[in-house]
């Protein structure tokens, strides 16, 4: 069992006293990224001659499921800083030194929305764009983001190519005031600007090539981790977070259902309609969690043979995460519509929870009608449409 794995439970307890003040303050505490750097949770993914563990995917799964039930945000961010390194350890070599070469705790900011464009110049790229959602980014002293790039020998300002651009903290600017949400609050998840920035081409990756796993093959050969593709693990950790706080909703409502009585002088407990919504959430939360740590399970066993991860097993696992990640919200819902009017109170940490699930929901990795779509249309030959990601 992964360290990180054998002392989660201290550790969210840990991180869950942190969860009022990253909220108030809208990102994550200094003693919260303090915590998550001593035990190593972002460095789960991150090579092990950088000081990473290149733990089992699964492992780091199962943390965020149980950190972002104590504390959503902590546990959001933990998720996707921590995925990061997953996707540099397949980078040039010199990008994994200047990142992780003087400080192996240093953390990587996203997003990877599409949104910058980037001229060819010679050696690189000037980049321009402004990226919403960049969570955790205040503790963060890089950035990878999405940018469709013009393409080489191609017509002029044909910004086709899809490429991730790594750029350091000085590089670009964080908007302080653009993270106000009802949910996720304490995430941080704050836009980014980038203003006529010079990126060498070896901190650029194709997208193309990551999802191919061209870089993983020339720049980590060997290694069973980084031949999991990105489109698969980087979805699956949302949903895994995504599960978790709706495992959260339904641990924070049997919580407030031993003590609670009804305007009636009913006992929550004695009420039959209560406590069947309760069991069947835990089995439908139980269910969500088994099928995506199976999937991801399976895809690195593959990987460990030595065997490739098929695009039709990666759709079928994309598919599961989906229908997994709105099982497990559908779960929270029918036990949240059965809390009362007491539970909306801000006082109630019911509330807080169900509101991260509410703004979670919504990454367009959780999006469930394009995937379920796209993955029903492989079955039959039928390319996948632009921008689903399975």
């Amino acid at each position: 069992m992964h360290p990180v794995v054998q002392g989660l439970q201290q550790l969210a307890d840990q991180v869950a006293q942190e969860v009022d003040a990253s909220e108030s303050r809208g990102y994550i505490t200094d003693k919260a990224a303090q915590l998550l750097r001593e035990a190593g949770v972002i460095r789960m993914l991150q090579p092990k001659d950088f000081g990473g563990d290149e733990a089992h995917p699964r492992e780091f799964y199962e943390v965020l499921m149980e950190l972002t039930a104590r504390a959503p945000s902590i546990g959001w961010v933990s998720g996707v800083v921590g995925v990061h390194p997953f996707e540099f350890a397949q980078a040039d070599r010199r990008v994994q030194e200047e990142v992780w070469s003087e400080d192996k705790d240093t953390w990587i900011a996203s997003p990877y929305a599409f949104i910058g464009r980037a001229k060819r110049v010679e050696g690189g790229f000037i980049l321009n764009g402004q990226w919403p959602f960049s969570s955790g980014t205040d503790h963060c002293d890089w950035v990878v983001l999405g940018g469709r790039a013009e393409v080489e020998g191609g017509a002029e300002n044909e910004f086709v190519e899809m490429r991730h651009f790594i750029l350091p903290r000085k590089d670009y600017q964080i908007l302080q005031d653009s993270w106000q949400v009802m949910g996720l609050c304490g995430t941080g998840s704050k836009d980014v600007v980038v203003k006529d920035a010079f990126v060498p081409e070896y901190r650029t990756l194709t997208v193309s090539g990551l999802n191919a796993r061209e870089y993983a093959s020339k720049n980590r050969p060997g290694s069973a981790l980084y031949q999991v593709p990105f489109d698969l693990l980087f979805p699956g950790a949302i949903a895994a977070a995504t599960i978790g706080i709706a495992d959260g909703v339904v641990r924070q409502f049997s919580d407030y259902s031993r003590d609670r009585v009804s305007r009636m002088g009913v006992k929550a407990t004695q009420n039959p309609y209560h406590m069947s919504a309760l069991g069947a959430a835990i089995a439908d939360i139980d269910a969500a969690k088994l099928q995506v740590l199976t999937d991801i399970t399976h895809a690195y066993e593959v990987a460990q043979r030595g065997e490739r991860v098929t695009d039709a097993m990666q759709a079928r696992a994309r598919v599961h995460q989906v229908r997994a990640v709105h099982r497990a919200a559908n779960a929270a819902s029918s036990v949240f519509k059965s809390a009362g009017g007491n539970a909306n109170r801000l006082s109630n940490p019911i509330q807080r929870q169900w509101r991260d699930l509410s703004v979670a929901m919504g990454h367009a990795c959780n999006v469930e009608d394009p995937v379920y779509a796209a993955f029903a249309g492989s079955l039959y030959g039928i390319p996948k449409p632009v921008g689903v990601i399975i």
